[in-house]
């Protein structure tokens, strides 16, 4: 009992200079969940907790990483690798983060796109979550550079070359970038400075903002129904819980996320212990030589499907530079190249429904030759492929239009 009053004393004390119970009820015990969803709007709580385990992880490595060319390599493989007590868990832990937060960020971004969740008053959300998608895949780069191996410099000089064609300020740019006319130990310490400090710090903005804007029009269901949530949650206070159609975000939601989070980290630690090599390129073992060019350059499979955009327009860099530059933007203006009203799952919105498999598959085409030689017929089938995705947006307004057209006659 007296434990039990020195919290409740604790708490009187915090609420007075802080307002704890008030923040706990915004936050948490009445920050309302629509009671239709699945578990795959538990994937915001897999994306933080993976964020949190890429944080962590990379503290530790930064202690014995060493940010120059000349000793980047042997630090990472040699001394993080096999010095390090158990400093190759922590480079495990880190890499297949990497890689498996890009999943989820997928899966989060696509179910959203399925579900409507970016349309009406949920704008806002939308961009802050593909500005996150870019700053992850900023991260995610700069990160791929630093163990300073094969990949890792043709990378760099690939990636930063691509500045090069941006008109006027192009040349002076890469040079800007790279801290040198060619990729050298001040690009290296740029891209570390952006990997450790800017980006993490950019990438916890950007969340805030995130839940700030997740927080004011409510999470979307899976019907894209919508709810008075006052109305919903003053049932659910007043006991009518089997009535109203929200839960409070604590405890009943979170449990739910937890259930999820903890499926998913089963399967995470897995491929931490078992199978950890497909988010480390063989390549990059191979210390940073300018003068050997590796025979097939291609990026980790999550920026696989951009890199084959770029690459679709064989015959004009200048084409493939311009694809690859709205490929990369294109997705924050889906909430105005939808120009339905209807906010409904896919499989309530023929046309709609159409086009989101089409592009489901179509970015996996994109990826798989994304990896493959750019030569005979995969160079044609990663043509069409990237004019296949670009036409897709072309279409959306049209056919989403003419979605609103019907939806009105039957009205």
């Amino acid at each position: 009992m007296a434990e039990i009053k020195k919290a409740d004393g604790l708490v009187d004390w915090l609420d007075q200079r802080i307002a704890l119970r008030t923040l706990t009820k915004v936050l948490l015990t009445e920050y309302w969940i629509p009671k239709n969803i699945n578990f795959l709007w538990a994937m915001g709580v897999v994306l933080a907790v993976l964020f949190k385990i890429l944080v962590i992880s990379g503290i530790f490595l930064m202690m014995y990483y060493k940010p120059d060319i000349n000793l980047a390599f042997d630090s990472v493989n040699y001394t993080i690798m096999q010095e390090v007590e158990y400093g190759w868990l922590w480079r495990h832990l880190h890499a297949v983060a990497a890689s498996a937060i890009f999943l989820v960020i997928y899966i989060h971004m696509f179910v959203a796109i399925y579900y409507g969740s970016y349309k009406r008053g949920r704008e806002v959300i939308w961009l802050t979550g593909m500005l996150l998608f870019m700053t992850f895949s900023a991260a995610g780069f700069s990160g791929y550079m630093l163990p300073w191996g094969q990949m890792s410099y043709w990378a760099a000089a690939v990636i930063t070359n691509l500045f090069g064609g941006i008109p006027l300020i192009g040349e002076e740019l890469v040079i800007w970038i790279r801290g040198n006319f060619v990729v050298a130990d001040a690009t290296l310490t740029r891209f570390f400075m952006l990997h450790v400090l800017l980006l993490p710090l950019a990438i916890i903005t950007i969340i805030a903002l995130h839940f700030y804007a997740l927080r004011v029009p409510h999470v979307n269901n899976q019907d894209g129904e919508i709810l008075d949530f006052d109305a919903e949650a003053d049932k659910y206070k007043a006991g009518n819980k089997k009535e109203s159609k929200v839960i409070p975000f604590w405890p009943v939601f979170l449990s739910k996320d937890i259930f999820v989070l903890s499926a998913f980290l089963v399967g995470y630690f897995y491929l931490t212990f078992f199978h950890f090599n497909f988010a480390m390129d063989p390549i990059n073992f191979d210390p940073a030589n300018p003068m050997k060019t590796p025979a097939h350059i291609y990026p980790e499979w999550y920026f696989l499907w951009s890199y084959e955009v770029l690459r679709g327009f064989f015959f004009s860099s200048d084409l493939g530079l311009v694809a690859f530059g709205i490929a990369n933007v294109i997705f924050l203006l889906l909430p105005w190249l939808d120009r339905s009203p209807v906010v409904a799952p896919a499989h309530k919105r023929k046309g709609f429904m159409i086009w989101f498999w089409l592009l489901i598959a179509d970015l996996i085409v994109l990826t798989i030759y994304g990896k493959l030689p750019p030569t005979g017929i995969n160079a044609w089938i990663g043509f069409v492929a990237s004019i296949t995705f670009l036409a897709l947006f072309f279409a959306l307004p049209f056919i989403t239009k003419a979605e609103a057209k019907n939806a009105s006659k039957g009205a």
